[in-house]
């Protein structure tokens, strides 16, 4: 018995000599990796990183180890990008290459990599396109969506009205009207405020952005097989995302029924098209596909303007002089009987730095959404294999101090020339870059401008304490910073 146990001791012995000798050969032959912290098995960087504040840690961790390191997330193994050049290098330079989605296993999760942000290879490719032609034929970057966004900004404005000057927490509104634009083009109609069956999903949608926030979601990323069996908030974020899943379903049902192939309502019914053509029988359009990718157009569509636009009210409180020189701004440009429209943005160079600003400052989603090497490849002498997950950080580049001088300071001045027009920064990247850049981008600056520009020309934005009290650094989690909660009252002008 004990030469049998001697026999397997030494048979594991050299077996791990043998991995050993393999994994110097392949790392010599290939080149050196990026360095980073000792990973412990299974565990990875758990001690070394904190899970409440990743952003943080790769700051620290970038000072020890340059602006190209590795970290592992558990087992899972991350190659981390901090600051301008290197980014840029990678998503621009390298655009090809850095082309890979790497899914965190939240992401794969909830899209189950076969939406079009969770995509890869020729998935992606034709998911992509097929979304962007769509989106163009219903609307986006033309005058159509414009023109819903003003409507929508009608109704946001006549409900805040009906408020009287009462304290409220104007998430709720923020995110039902940012929600009706993309829903006007993917489901085909927007939804009346007073919508049960709306108002349950923005509910969910509610809920799961302070889930996202909880340690045990945070750790999920981490350790997914693991935390897939143990109960807490992570367990209800996802039982939120299949009853969204759920909706959605329900939706496609009602366009199968009714749709006419010769005239598409909207995406889901250009979606069913594309699944009825011929020869797509290995097709990437599929009923997942289909579901995956309007939750993915839905979440992201909704989530991040919204988000950005409660920042932008709780900001404008904290500096009512930046506020009062907006208003001016809009008086002087637009006036109070008309719309505002994208036309006004250039003659509002003022108001065009604080929306800037705004992203800069609250920097929405720090770690920026993860990518991937699609082939081996070398970067900056380093060997970084085919698959490995990219972290392009986009904190260190929107918090640069040699481009925004007091980076922490919220200041539209970062955004302006001295004798007052609007000036560009290549830094400015909050939509991420490259051939992952943001698919909602115009849409998004779009809302921006006009739901902001209209609740200021209407109202003026009365904290309910002392404005020099109110605190705007963003609450961190590893998928976004959040604005602090609170309560305004808008008061007619």
């Amino acid at each position: 018995m004990e030469l049998l146990g001697m026999t397997t001791v030494f048979l594991l012995i050299c077996i791990s000599c043998l991995l050993l000798v393999a994994t110097w050969r392949n790392i010599s032959q290939n080149g050196k990796q990026p360095p980073g912290p000792f990973a412990l098995p299974l565990a990875g960087n758990i001690l070394q990183l904190n899970p409440k504040n990743l952003p943080e840690s790769m700051k620290k961790l970038s000072e020890k180890y340059g602006p190209v390191f590795t970290i592992h997330l558990g087992p899972q193994k991350v190659v981390v990008l901090y600051g301008y050049d290197v980014v840029k290098e990678a998503l621009i330079d390298q655009a090809d290459d850095f082309s890979g989605r790497g899914n965190l296993p939240l992401f794969k999760r909830v899209f189950k990599g076969t939406s079009i942000l969770s995509s890869n290879g020729e998935t992606w490719k034709q998911l992509r396109r097929f979304a962007l032609t769509t989106l163009r034929d219903f609307g986006m970057g033309k005058r159509s969506i414009e023109e819903r966004i003003q409507e929508e900004a009608h109704f946001l404005v006549e409900r805040i009205r009906n408020t009287h000057e009462k304290p409220f927490n104007p998430g709720g509104f923020l995110t039902h009207a940012v929600s009706n634009i993309i829903c006007s083009v993917v489901f085909g109609d927007r939804f009346d405020y007073e919508d049960k069956k709306f108002l349950t999903l923005i509910n969910l949608l509610d809920e799961n952005t302070k889930y996202q926030g909880a340690i045990q979601t945070q750790l999920y990323n981490f350790f997914p097989t693991l935390m897939g069996f143990l109960p807490g908030p992570h367990q209800k974020m996802m039982k939120n995302v299949d009853e969204t899943d759920k909706f959605i379903l329900e939706i496609t049902a009602q366009h199968k029924e009714t749709r006419d192939p010769s005239c598409p309502r909207d995406f889901i019914d250009a979606f069913l098209n594309k699944m009825d053509q011929k020869g797509n029988g290995h097709s990437v359009f599929t009923v997942e596909s289909l579901t995956t990718s309007t939750l993915d157009l839905f979440l992201a569509g909704t989530g991040t303007t919204s988000t950005t636009l409660r920042h932008a009210l709780l900001i404008l409180q904290k500096y009512p002089e930046i506020q009062e020189k907006v208003q001016k701004e809009i008086d002087r440009v637009i006036g109070r009987d008309r719309s505002p429209c994208m036309a006004d943005r250039s003659q509002m160079p003022y108001t065009d730095a604080v929306i800037h600003e705004i992203q800069r400052f609250i920097d929405l989603i720090p770690l920026n959404v993860p990518r991937a090497v699609i082939k081996d490849i070398k970067f900056r002498n380093y060997f970084i294999p085919k698959d490995t997950m990219i972290f392009p950080l986009l904190t260190p580049i929107l918090h640069d101090s040699k481009e925004f001088p007091n980076p922490e300071k919220f200041d539209p001045g970062h955004f302006l020339n001295a004798n007052g027009t609007f000036k560009k920064s290549d830094f400015f990247m909050p939509f991420s870059a490259g051939k992952r850049i943001c698919a909602g981008e115009g849409l998004a600056r779009m809302e921006l401008f006009i739901f902001l520009t209209s609740i200021l020309q209407n109202f003026t934005l009365k904290p309910v304490v002392d404005h020099k009290k109110i605190d705007i650094t963003p609450l961190i989690t590893s998928v976004a910073n959040m604005p602090r909660p609170y309560e305004v009252s808008f008061v007619p002008r």
